[in-house]
């Protein structure tokens, strides 16, 4: 709830989203965006933030969902690595994990991604998308992305274009619409 609605409003579980407590809303929410906020902290700080009372075989689980494992053990002190101000000693793709690490572990019903891959290589994208479809299974998810390919498994794709919507559509009619391909994914 970083901005209320203009028109309308946004319903979770039939109840308006100003009217709900700003904590009880941020508990239902797990986000992971393009430009990920990491504290100067540990690795394990930074993944168990919002859900602290957690196993080392938990972190571990989602760090592996999240295709984090594999560069979490090359550190110097593996989860108890500091990585500095904002995640400054990762890549970005590095960073991005441990975020979505962080979603994994948090296991809220609603789910926000925004960009969440975009600074993963295309096959580190391809392992990530896969955990993120199981993460997916039983909520609301809201994905903003500019790659169609992460958004093919969606019920649903709203394209958006300088605020208004173009269209929405199932992922195969808008792969369909060659006008909508064309402009907006370069297809």
């Amino acid at each position: 709830r970083f901005f209320d609605p203009l028109e309308g409003g946004v319903l979770v579980d039939g109840v308006d989203l100003r009217d709900l407590t700003l904590s009880s809303l941020r508990e239902q929410v797990a986000l992971v965006t393009q430009d990920v906020f990491l504290f100067h902290d540990t690795v394990r700080a930074n993944i168990v933030a919002g859900k602290p009372n957690v196993t080392d075989a938990q972190v571990r689980a989602a760090a592996e969902a999240a295709q984090a494992w594999g560069f979490i053990e090359r550190l110097p002190n593996g989860l108890d690595t500091l990585i500095g101000d904002r995640g400054q000693k990762l890549s970005g793709g590095e960073r991005q994990r441990l975020s979505i690490a962080r979603a994994l572990l948090k296991d809220a019903p609603i789910l926000l991604l925004d960009e969440a891959t975009s600074a993963l290589d295309t096959n580190t994208e391809a392992l990530v998308q896969a955990a993120l479809r199981d993460l997916m299974r039983g909520r609301t998810t809201l994905v903003v992305a500019h790659r169609l390919s992460t958004v093919l498994s969606a019920d649903r794709i709203i394209v958006i274009d300088k605020g208004e919507k173009i269209c929405e559509d199932t992922p195969a009619a808008v792969m369909c619409d060659r006008k909508v391909m064309a402009a907006y994914f370069g297809a």
